[in-house]
């Protein structure tokens, strides 16, 4: 199980030491939230920041970018650009934006793909995407806001991911995020899940070297 803590819940007056703080206690990935305001009632930070953690951390450091807006394609340069590693995009903002052309290039500029869904949208959207993908992020809560309570409903969409996976001999992650810590890590691993963004659960932990390791077991 891969544990990506996300910096949105990091002490950001202090963004580089938290990063590497994650780093120490045995984060797999870092995960960072990009919201615009738009596509979600949040603003978080854009690809200067991104930028700015890729040059704060270990060159072999996974950066896991989180688009939470409503202009993917637009911006997909400049995260590119910042270093990520994986860039994943909103199933939701199918017919906006061409999803399989941003997908394509995401992975043409060498970096990984993703496709997120919310916990209202229904799984089968992601079904003409899943042989492009890297990654696909079954939110567990409402994205836009740090601290939510974990949504179990959203177990069954993980449980068809691993399914379609398993049918069409794809290889794709599954990674979960929203309201997840060490009660929630088991119920993600039994459905199918193989990586877990925890955010308050890890930087706001007492020792967060032990939430990572109790959510890995």
């Amino acid at each position: 199980m891969l544990i990506a803590p996300s910096m949105l819940a990091c002490d950001f007056r202090r963004i580089e030491e938290e990063a590497k703080r994650a780093l120490k206690a045995g984060a797999d990935w870092l995960h960072l939230d990009v919201m615009d305001g738009a596509f979600v009632d949040n603003i978080s930070f854009g690809p200067d920041v991104c930028a700015a953690i890729r040059k704060s951390v270990p060159d072999d450091t996974f950066l896991d970018a989180h688009l939470m807006i409503n202009a993917p394609d637009h911006y997909l340069p400049r995260f590119l650009k910042a270093g990520m590693n994986l860039i994943s995009i909103h199933v939701e903002r199918e017919g906006a934006v061409d999803l399989h052309a941003t997908l394509a290039a995401t992975r043409a500029a060498g970096a990984k793909a993703g496709l997120v869904l919310n916990p209202a949208t229904p799984v089968q959207l992601t079904l003409p995407y899943l042989a492009e993908v890297d990654l696909v992020l079954v939110m567990s809560v409402v994205p836009g806001f740090g601290g939510q309570s974990f949504m179990p409903e959203v177990l069954q969409k993980v449980h068809f991911l691993r399914e379609q996976r398993t049918t069409q001999s794809l290889r794709f992650l599954i990674q979960m995020d929203g309201g997840i810590g060490p009660a929630q890590a088991p119920l993600c691993r039994n459905a199918g899940a193989d990586c877990l963004v925890a955010g308050s659960s890890t930087f706001r932990a007492a020792d967060m070297a032990e939430a990572i390791r109790q959510m890995r077991m």
